[in-house]
């Protein structure tokens, strides 16, 4: 079980780093942004993303 869940947190790392590797000026952009929007947006935002990756962990598991 470790396994896995290590090996996920190295996915999601990788993916997380992809985008200020590839395009820094775009990502610090983006990351500027977001410093500007409100928390409730922000929660939602967060909210979607763990409902979109729930779905999918079910789907594929």
């Amino acid at each position: 079980m470790w396994d896995t869940f290590l090996i996920a947190i190295a996915l999601m790392l990788i993916l997380e780093g992809m985008m200020p590797f590839l395009s820094p000026r775009t990502w610090r952009e983006t990351f500027k942004r977001l410093t500007e929007i409100e928390d409730g947006q922000i929660r939602f935002i967060g909210l979607s993303s763990m409902l979109i990756g729930l779905a999918l962990l079910l789907i594929l598991s």
